[in-house]
Parts: structure tokens; C-alpha cells; sequence
């Protein structure tokens, strides 16, 4: 991180604290998902895209911009607000690092503080058909201003609607298909709050039995695929509702940009190779993950570290969306949007690369 940002101002490594510890939380943040902010005489301090919460400390991953013309521009439909590489204060920007996507809605915030996060227990609460019901009564009780934001492509689209929500300075907005967004003046107010929400929102998980890693070892060998190395993974081949569930659609942008819009699923008898000649011979996608229905997770051997956190991610909020649910999946359009979108096929770019060590 650049000097000038830090100088003597302990409020600036308490905001990486906080970030990392975002970050390092499995069921807050996966992977290069998630964004932070600090803001301070005009200016805003936020994630770089395609880097991790986790490190904070330990990599420079933030990023100044001037707020004031990146809301104007926001706000007067500028397309340069999209990426906001134009607002980056360069002199500043040691490690030449490009801004997240999601930077025009922290800028557009009121809040000098802001942790956006895809917390899995929001995630699962905003697809329902019930989210509505269901937050408030959750929600209500923690006495935070809080309100709901409907989903729409990361990026300006989604920074229009925050914008407009903004107004009545929340301290919790949830993203619908999306995640969560937490405000407030200083670093410790929204750990606060974030623990507060945290609590409010805990949803109970499905119950299920271990995998069966030797006979997914057995046979994935070869085929280019392997078991999932986080145990929990697997808890999404385990039970039928949360195969139904994860089949039916997708529920979240990260989901459709690290994992695709595919996910196999083995029939009985039927071998991982002959699985994927199937996709080959239709013209389809070759799927990065396949269930093994009651015995676990099989991933391709080809998928980065940012995709297999997000395996994980799926598996935890499916994990959590009760049985017989009516679930509310991002639409045909929406998931084209999201796969032909510059902006987050630079941030896989960034994910391949990190993956390779480069």
C-alpha cells in the first residue's frame, strides 16, 4: 500500500484488518469476491479487481479514486464510471492497479466505510420467493436501517440502484442475487454491524453424510476431473434437494463468471468420460463441476483457485435454502450478460494468472 495512504493513520490498518478478516471468512467472501472502502479528504480507497480480501495485509490490493466526479459521472451516465480507471488518483497507485467493478456504488455511498461481501446466508435469504418477508422478519429486530436493492449486472447498472438507495443512509443494504452491503463511519462501527447481521441472518443447513472420496478418486481418474479438496464441497452432491436446487439455475453473478452456466450431473452407471463426450458431442460447454449424486463433487482439473472457492460457495448456500423452496434464478439474459462482459473476463484473466503464480 502506498505510504501516503497510511502515514501515521491507524484507521487505514485497522481498514485492511477489517478486510482480511472479510476476506479469510468462507462464508462472507470466496475467492476475489467482495469489495472494501475507506474514504478520506475526497478520496476512496478500494479492492483493485481480481484481488483477494484475504490479502490485505500482505499484498497491496487497494486502489485511490476521486469520489466526487466518479458520483458525477455516475450520475450523468458517463460510461467511464463503468470501469472508473479514469478517476484513479495515478500518482497514488503504485502497483498500477485497476479498480473493481463495483466501484461507482461505494463511491456513490454516503458512508466513509463501506464492506460489500457475498455472504452465503444472504445470498440464500435474497433468492427466495419469501426474501421479502423472510429479511424483515430477521432483519427488524437488530435495529439497523436496512433495505433491499434488486438485482442487476455488477457495474454501473447495480450502482444506479444503490445510488438511489443511498439516499436514506442505510446501514445494510441486501443485494438481491447478489450479496450484502454494510455501512458506517468508522472501521468499528461496521464490524459491529457486520456482527450484528451476521447473527441476524443465520440460516441452518441441511444435514447430510460424509463423501466418498475414495470411489470419486477412483472414478474421476484420468478423466481430467478431480474430487473437490474442501471437504465441504461435497455436502452439494449429498442430499437430492440440494442438487435440485443447484441444477435449476443460477442464483448469483460469481457463480455464472468462475463456474459457467453448466453443472454435470453423473447418472448411475455412467462414467465422467462418457459425461463429457456427451457435452462434446452436443456442442455444449464442458462443465467445471459435476455432481456425483450421494457420494460427492467432481472438479475440472483445469479450474483456478478463484473456481473452486466458488464450488465451495455454491455448496454453502444450497446448503441453507429449505427444502420444497420456490428459488428466484437469474434469468437467460442476465446470465449472457454476465459471460460476455469485459470487465469480469479481465478479473478471470487476473484469476488464471494468480493460479499459474504469475
Amino acid at each position: 500500500m502506498a505510504a501516503a495512504a497510511r502515514d501515521s493513520h491507524s484507521e487505514f490498518d485497522q481498514f485492511l484488518n477489517l478486510s482480511r478478516q472479510i476476506g479469510t471468512d468462507i462464508l462472507k467472501t470466496q475467492g476475489a469476491g467482495g469489495n472494501t472502502s475507506l474514504k478520506r479528504d475526497g478520496t476512496m480507497w478500494v479492492k483493485a479487481s481480481g484481488t483477494w480480501l484475504a490479502h490485505a495485509n500482505d499484498r497491496d490490493i487497494m486502489v485511490p479514486v476521486r469520489v466526487a466526479p466518479l458520483v458525477d459521472a455516475l450520475r450523468a451516465g458517463d460510461p467511464r464510471a463503468e470501469k472508473a480507471t479514469d478517476f484513479v488518483v495515478g500518482e497514488l497507485n503504485t502497483s498500477g492497479l485497476r479498480p473493481s467493478i463495483e466501484t461507482s456504488f461505494h463511491a456513490a455511498l454516503n458512508s466513509p466505510v463501506v464492506a460489500h461481501y457475498h455472504c452465503v446466508n444472504a445470498i440464500a435469504l435474497s433468492v427466495l420467493q419469501k426474501r421479502n418477508q423472510l429479511l424483515a422478519e430477521k432483519l427488524t429486530p437488530t435495529g439497523l436501517k436496512w433495505t433491499t436493492v434488486p438485482y442487476r449486472r455488477p457495474g454501473t447498472p447495480l450502482a444506479r440502484e444503490v445510488d438511489a438507495a443511498a439516499n436514506s443512509d442505510p446501514d445494510v443494504l441486501i443485494l438481491f442475487n447478489h450479496g450484502i452491503i454494510v455501512t458506517g463511519t468508522t472501521v468499528d462501527e461496521v464490524a459491529s454491524k457486520i456482527a450484528n447481521v451476521s447473527a441476524a441472518l443465520n440460516m441452518p443447513t441441511r444435514e447430510v453424510s460424509g463423501p466418498s472420496l475414495d470411489a470419486l478418486k477412483t472414478m474421476s481418474a484420468g478423466s481430467g476431473y478431480l474430487p473437490a479438496s474442501d471437504i465441504e464441497s461435497h455436502q452439494l452432491a449429498l442430499s437430492p434437494e440440494s442438487i435440485r436446487l443447484a441444477t435449476a439455475g443460477s442464483m448469483y453473478p460469481d457463480h455464472v463468471i468462475f463456474l459457467g452456466t453448466e453443472i454435470g450431473v453423473l447418472d448411475q452407471g455412467q462414467s465422467v468420460s462418457d459425461l463429457v463426450a456427451s457435452y462434446a458431442g452436443a456442442g455444449a460447454t464442458t462443465p467445471k463441476l459435476i455432481i456425483v449424486p450421494g457420494m460427492g463433487v467432481l472438479l475440472s482439473d483445469e479450474l483456478t483457485a478463484g473456481g473452486q472457492v466458488m464450488a465451495r460457495c455454491l455448496a454453502e448456500v444450497v446448503a441453507r435454502i429449505p427444502d420444497s423452496a420456490d428459488v428466484l434464478y437469474l434469468s437467460d439474459a442476465d446470465e449472457y450478460e454476465l459471460t460476455n462482459w469485459e470487465a469480469e473476463q479481465y478479473r478471470q484473466a487476473l484469476d488464471r494468472g494468480a493460479s499459474r503464480g504469475e
